[in-house]
């Protein structure tokens, strides 16, 4: 977002944050479908993370989401991770804000200790069959790390369609994924450690094998859904009413 110093400015983002704010809390209520193995289902406002980093930034972005789950708790939204409900797509938000300010190690760095976190927990089945069930988190940082993690966020930056659309797209992808990592991370220290509501059994033979087979599809839905949605929204604000933080230039 623009200087905080500027009075003009600091007034738009505090209208921003709160608009925002309320979005993600009204469209938490908005179910989208069930979460493998618990009794809680996936929100409407899951596919808004990229988007909240690429119109907001990390620090409003990340900002909002955190006041609108909590929002979103206090309309009626259970909490599901003893409150931390907010830390998956805050992940998202702020490495994707991130990522559109040219700080691209940070987010490599977070993406790594994602990884380790989730397949160094002991609850965690790290394969199924011979197949990682990580794979498509290796893919997504394989992306990160590749040319096109730098340069997705200078194509969001042209507006011009097609490269709107790509960048969106790899964006949303290496974001909604650290997002799901995120998740599953909580699903095992908070569900399955600290409170012990899962067995070490119930991962193993029902939570992990079912999740193989329907992370991959979920994923690319809330990536598509981010593309359709965000697209036009991105144009849309950053050409009229957005006043987007300045880039640092190209060295």
């Amino acid at each position: 977002m623009s200087d905080f110093s500027n009075t003009s400015n600091r007034t738009k983002i505090t209208a921003f944050l709160i608009v925002f704010s309320a979005l993600y809390a009204v469209l938490r209520l908005v179910p989208l479908g069930p979460m493998i193995g618990l009794s809680a289902t996936f929100s409407v406002s899951d596919f808004l993370a990229p988007l909240y980093g690429i119109i907001l930034g990390p620090y409003v972005g990340g900002l909002s989401i955190v006041i609108g789950t909590f929002l979103g708790m206090a309309m009626g939204k259970a909490p599901v991770f003893l409150g931390l409900d907010f830390l998956p797509a805050f992940v998202n938000a702020v490495a994707i804000g991130f990522l559109l300010k040219r700080k691209w190690a940070p987010v490599v760095v977070l993406n790594i200790i994602l990884l380790l976190a989730f397949a160094l927990n002991p609850l965690t089945t790290l394969f199924i069959g011979p197949i990682p069930f990580i794979w498509l988190h290796i893919v997504a940082f394989l992306v990160l790390i590749s040319p096109l993690g730098r340069k997705a966020g200078q194509w969001v930056e042209t507006l011009k369609p097609k490269f709107l659309t790509a960048g969106v797209a790899i964006l949303a992808f290496i974001g909604t994924m650290m997002q799901h990592l995120t998740g599953n991370i909580l699903t095992e220290v908070v569900l399955g450690q600290i409170v012990g509501s899962i067995s070490h059994e119930t991962f193993s033979t029902i939570i992990w094998p079912s999740a193989f087979l329907a992370y991959p599809i979920e994923r690319i839905l809330l990536v598509i859904l981010s593309v359709v949605v965000g697209v036009p929204l991105v144009r849309t604000l950053k050409k009229s009413l957005l006043p987007f933080q300045k880039q640092p230039s190209k060295k």
